[in-house]
């Protein structure tokens, strides 16, 4: 959220508005310039692209407001890729059909400690939304029809 108490920046070089930073860089592999994008409150950036150079073809084109806009938009999307990849890895979700005819959806919450790596299993029937069973397993335990069976009796 940004700050309601931070001023502005619009400098040539420098943008800071919206709970964002855009900073232009020398590039370092070549002679061009970069564009930095960073949130506020986060550590390093979320994306650094090439820049545009300016007509003496030295220095880099100003930043703007639309140039802002669309790299602000980009940047978001690549947190928000990173966030969904993130949970896909640590989130797994199957559904499936007992023997007894009973529908049971199974999600595998993995909980990615250095200490004490293991992840939650919940069992809940589909119909009703009853929880059947909820209990640690190991980090790579498999969400399958036979494991849950015996997860389950």
């Amino acid at each position: 959220m940004p700050d309601p108490e931070t001023p502005d920046i619009l400098e040539p070089r420098l943008w800071r508005r919206d709970g964002w930073t855009a900073r232009v860089v020398k590039n370092e592999d070549d002679d061009g310039w970069a564009v930095e994008m960073t949130r506020d409150g986060d550590p390093e950036p979320a994306l650094v692209a090439p820049w545009t150079m300016g007509r003496d073809k030295k220095n880099p084109k100003p930043l703007d407001q639309s140039a802002f806009t669309t790299w602000v938009k980009t940047a978001s999307e690549v947190i928000r890729r990173h966030e969904h990849a993130a949970h896909a890895r640590l989130h797994r979700a199957f559904s499936y059909v007992r023997p007894d005819g009973q529908r049971v959806c199974a999600s595998l919450d993995i909980a990615p400690d250095e200490d004490d790596p293991h992840a939650i299993l919940a069992c809940i029937d589909e119909l009703t939304g009853e929880d059947l069973r909820t209990g640690r397993v190991e980090v790579g335990y498999r969400l399958s029809a036979a494991g849950l069976e015996k997860f389950l009796t």
